[in-house]
């Protein structure tokens, strides 16, 4: 039979034709010929048949981009809390649950934080010039034409006549502090020029800072420290502390560090207003000074050029690094606290590992001595060299051929400061303030939880409470923050230096055999009272050596003895 392929489409493989001869010839005349072979089914293969077209039949659509999107390594190695516990060791199978439990939260953590990366919409700024230019040819003016109108505004000059003066930004980056040394003390919201208080205190100003919120101000006068409200009505005068030279926040402690021209550092707990630490360094006068963020201790540089570290609690250096052959003229930590920026006198900048004690790690040779040194959020370090600032860019990880930006200026620096979340530097000079534009220094994205610069006076207040609620003592301050997490298990050195200072005396063989017989006692009870009375000799006889050896320790004669006429007697003189 002859079929056309038309017809053969049609044509199943289990139906049947209406012919009975199922085999088609072969022609090759304009005609496809085929041949099909029908096998007859099974009775199981007919009952299959018909359990399967009775099913209703699931129409599974896969889609092309489900489940989450994968994160960048990038981004996870970003918020990485470091190598997790792998459990080895741990005996019991509950202990060893929860470790992994704990590890599930961490991962869990770091992906979302990675995740939500992508709300952070604001990007840091930077500078672009040809290959031919320089950053260091940008002056503030052609900033200032090339970026917009609210950027340009943060760009003013303050001509004031009583300085020189120093400048401090508070926590958000919002509020504005200067304090002069002919004593001017003014407190503002730069963003919108807006003056909080302006008072003359009529004495000296050494240094100024913000306390734990922007309505509480503290000033280190020539005599005493003082603390003033937003309004610049006096709260409290310290008498306890005195002769400041140079003062630090600690805002997670709650405590105002300062250290006077004698040498004595404070630090002052402003939630309940006592003294958690007062003692002499014996470092002299030091005027060098700044915090670590990182673990809350106080570096302080001398004129010898080391840098020694500080905690309320322990009255001696809890590290000393010698950074340079003469004396320091300023310190700066970063925001993380694993570099450190030293200059000294011989007109050198060295950048070390504070928490490693290494380095120099890197070693820049100055064109005069640095007046003051400031990091900023994004790790670019800015250098006052008399009337000149310097920024550079990653300076601590690469070795920097030329600085990212330079300005210069008319007028003596005093000291700078990085606003937080903003790209600008505020300047304290002789003349008043200089607010200039640094492209790339702040953090472009804040959290409102930690510090917000658009807060209102309710949200100040719910932070307040909440700072207090999680303040850190003060005992906790050490080198390493995460020393309270582990276990203290003395080592087999402290274990034999122990051993070793126990007084121990080895017992000598008693005979036991009495030589006569106490009527009334037991074999047992004739032993130990022999026993007694031989360890009580014992140990008299070993005071009594142990103080002759004390006399005689300077290779001198043990004196004959008066009583109480032994003060009357003459001491015989040292051998030189």
């Amino acid at each position: 039979m002859k079929v056309k392929s038309e017809e053969i489409k049609k044509l199943r493989y289990f139906e049947k034709t209406k012919e009975k001869n199922s085999k088609l010839i072969k022609n090759t005349d304009e005609v496809e010929e085929y041949h099909v072979k029908l096998k007859p089914h099974s009775k199981w293969t007919k009952k299959k048949l018909e359990i399967k077209d009775s099913k209703p039949q699931k129409v599974i659509v896969k889609k092309k981009n489900s489940g989450k999107s994968p994160i960048s390594l990038k981004n996870l190695e970003k918020h990485s809390r470091g190598d997790g516990i792998s459990g080895k060791g741990v005996k019991h199978p509950l202990y060893a649950a929860k470790l992994q439990k704990k590890e599930l939260k961490y991962r869990f953590a770091q992906n979302q934080a990675a995740r939500a990366d992508i709300l952070l919409t604001e990007n840091a700024g930077y500078l672009e010039v040809d290959e031919d230019h320089r950053t260091t040819c940008i002056t503030q003016k052609e900033i200032v034409k090339n970026v917009d109108i609210t950027a340009a505004t943060k760009t003013f000059n303050l001509n004031l006549d009583f300085g020189p003066y120093r400048a401090k930004y508070s926590k958000n980056g919002r509020h504005l502090l200067l304090g002069s040394k002919k004593g001017h003390l003014a407190a503002f919201d730069w963003v919108t020029k807006k003056l909080h208080c302006e008072i003359n205190v009529m004495e000296s100003i050494h240094d100024v800072s913000w306390l734990h919120v922007e309505t509480m101000i503290a000033a280190a006068q020539k005599e005493w420290l003082y603390i003033y409200d937003n309004t610049g009505m006096e709260l409290h005068c310290m008498k306890k502390m005195d002769k400041i030279l140079r003062m630090e926040f600690l805002p997670y402690h709650f405590l105002l560090a300062a250290v006077n021209e004698y040498g004595f550092m404070s630090w002052l707990d402003i939630s309940i207003g006592e003294i958690a630490g007062h003692y002499n360094n014996h470092l002299g006068r030091t005027s060098v000074m700044t915090h670590n963020p990182y673990n809350a201790t106080i570096c302080l540089g001398n004129s010898q050029g080391v840098v020694s570290m500080w905690s309320p609690t322990v009255k001696k250096p809890l590290a000393k690094i010698l950074c340079h052959k003469t004396p320091l003229s300023a310190i700066a930590v970063d925001q993380k606290g694993t570099y450190m920026a030293t200059t000294g006198v011989d007109k050198s900048l060295k950048i070390w590992d504070i928490r490693n004690m290494d380095g120099p790690l890197q070693h820049y040779r100055l064109r005069s001595s640095a007046v003051d040194l400031d990091f900023s959020q994004k790790d670019m370090l800015a250098v006052g060299l008399g009337e000149v600032v310097e920024i550079y860019s990653d300076t601590c990880t690469k070795t920097a051929d030329k600085p990212y930006l330079r300005h210069k200026m008319a007028k003596s620096i005093c000291n700078f400061k990085f606003c937080p979340y903003e790209d600008v530097l505020g300047i304290g000079n002789s003349g008043g303030f200089t607010s200039i534009l640094v492209p790339g220094s702040g953090e472009p994205n804040f959290d409102a939880y930690e510090s917000n610069p658009y807060q209102n006076k309710a949200q100040r207040k719910e932070a307040e409470v909440k700072a207090l609620l999680e303040k850190i003592p003060a005992d906790l301050i050490a080198l390493d923050p995460f020393e309270v997490v582990k276990v203290d298990v003395p080592t087999l050195q402290d274990k034999l230096e122990a051993k070793t200072e126990l007084p121990h005396v080895r017992r000598k063989k008693i005979d036991v055999k009495a030589k006569r017989k106490n009527k009334g006692l037991t074999n047992i009870a004739r032993k130990k009272i022999i026993k007694d009375k031989a360890r009580k000799d014992q140990i008299m006889e070993s005071i009594k050596t142990r103080a002759t050896s004390n006399e005689t320790k300077d290779g001198q004669k043990p004196s004959k003895s008066f009583g109480v006429l032994d003060r009357f007697v003459s001491k015989p003189k040292p051998n030189k």
